[in-house]
């Protein structure tokens, strides 16, 4: 990848007639004719692009395309373990135990079902174990750093072992306006309003601030983590250098192992840099568990909550006094590691080719980068390495405006920014996750909410599929759906 000043980037201009886009610029991710397609472009992640059917609901479960035999062993005993359902310590089966005291899910398949994307509470009665809630105070306005709530740390846990009591309950209402598109077409946006309810342990402070969170897909990460961090910082212009309205910028992280700061690629701020630590870090914070990365057994627990700390571990010597040892750590993040993208379909209908055009054309492509190449180094493993790879995304923040801004800082993340979302895999959501809910709290019932709720740096782009006709919108989404 060269530098975003390079970048092909298209606009469309204010009350030019639908025929009428107008090619301003190129950009390193976007091929030269958007038009056409581009051979090896229905395979997102080269050879390690899944080999399996995409139409059914265990289409993101499936392992890399190039993984070998025997490696594909260690994929199946990693997704066990994803799999498996922790319990309270002290238990007969001490692999197993050290759950909580305090959690949001028992297994990291409880969040991430079929490795897709989790979803808000459908109903008052339904619970909230694919969405959780982050916590904190941030220094001033929406600006780093944050402060953990002083009694209910940086994350509520809505669950909680026998003889401990959940944190809170999360109750979610939605407040609908509507939005006037060209051509006639009204849609129904939905403003989330998140209150906390029962909460167990007395108020909390005054400033902290409150953002839901729905677990995200779990395809393709391994690929994600092979992009060299000089590409994805080669395309971030902090200060809009290029005057186009593109101001991305990397999420400077501390990687715990390396002791050293980089780009993270993870979560919705891109707060974690590996897919290891990223999963350290779900064990500690979703599940109360103890890691060598992350030690401390009673999870985002804190001194108000006596007995939460005060509960019986799941460590013992034999596991190097830790509730995950790096065996078993090492074989999720594997496992996450090559959880395949499935092949894309239709990429050469010539709907799918029209949208891809008008998807340049209004500037969605230069914050969802299509294409990278990861790196050639006996550091990656075999499956990623030396891939030709096209995830829709620069692994970057972005200030996305008012409307999706949750005030609570990530890291360097702003609470107005986000991580450019990978795209690859969208149009298969529905199928493997039931629902199509999208955006990081999920307030997006489909594609077309989901594009609308853009605002900042995406405010042109979100304008100018708005002022599209209904055939082009449909185009446009088709594309999106072909990934």
């Amino acid at each position: 990848m060269t530098s975003r000043g390079g970048r092909r980037h298209f606009q469309i201009l204010a009350g030019m007639a639908a025929i009428g886009w107008l090619l301003v610029a190129q950009s390193p991710g976007v091929q030269a004719d958007t038009s056409v397609y581009v051979p090896g472009e229905e395979l997102p992640g080269g050879k390690a692009t899944s080999r399996r059917s995409a139409k059914n609901a265990n289409a993101f479960s499936h392992a890399s395309g190039n993984i070998s035999f025997e490696r594909e062993f260690e994929f199946k005993i990693g997704n066990g373990i994803f799999r498996k359902l922790w319990v309270s310590a002290p238990a007969s089966t001490n692999s197993s135990d050290g759950l909580g005291p305090l959690y949001n899910a028992r297994a990291c398949q409880r969040c991430h079902l079929k490795d897709g994307r989790g979803h808000p509470p459908e109903s008052p009665s339904d619970n909230a174990v694919s969405m959780l809630l982050r916590i904190g105070i941030p220094a001033s306005d929406d600006a780093p750093p944050v402060t953990p709530d002083p009694v209910y740390g940086g994350q509520i846990q809505d669950f909680a072992i026998q003889g401990h009591k959940p944190e809170a309950r999360i109750e979610l209402d939605y407040q609908e306006f509507a939005v006037e598109l060209s051509g006639g077409e009204t849609v129904m946006l939905r403003r989330p309003k998140l209150k906390l309810a029962e909460l167990a342990y007395g108020a909390m402070h005054p400033q902290a601030r409150l953002s839901a969170r729905i677990a995200n897909q779990m395809i393709g990460l391994g690929l994600l983590e092979a992009i060299s961090a000089s590409d994805i910082v080669a395309n971030a212009d902090p200060e809009d250098a290029d005057g186009d309205g593109i101001s991305g910028r990397s999420n400077m992280v501390i990687n715990l192992e390396a002791g050293m700061t980089e780009p993270g690629r993870f979560g919705w701020k891109a707060g974690q840099p590996t897919v290891r630590q990223q999963s350290a870090a779900a064990f500690s914070g979703d599940m109360g568990l103890s890691t060598s990365l992350m030690k401390p057994g009673a999870g985002d627990c804190t001194k108000p909550q006596a007995a939460c700390l005060a509960a019986m571990s799941g460590a013992d010597p034999a596991k190097g006094n830790v509730e995950v040892p790096d065996e078993m750590l090492d074989l999720v993040a594997f496992y996450a590691r090559n959880l395949a993208v499935p092949k894309r379909s239709n990429a050469q209908s010539d709907q799918v080719l029209a949208g891809k055009a008008l998807f340049a054309a209004v500037g969605c492509a230069a914050c969802h980068v299509p294409s990278f190449k990861t790196m050639d180094s006996r550091d990656v493993a075999p499956e990623q390495r030396a891939q030709t790879i096209w995830p829709y995304t620069d692994l970057l923040l972005h200030d996305m405006g008012d409307g999706l801004a949750d005030g609570l800082p990530e890291g360097q993340a702003l609470g107005r920014e986000w991580r450019t979302a990978p795209l690859w895999g969208i149009g298969s959501t529905k199928t493997v996750s039931g629902h199509t809910q999208f955006l990081h709290d999920g307030r997006a019932r489909n594609l077309t909410e989901a594009i609308l709720w853009h605002g900042g740096e995406a405010q042109t782009s979100r304008d100018a599929f708005a002022a599209m006709t209904p055939k082009e919108r449909a185009d446009l989404i088709a594309f999106v759906n072909s990934l």
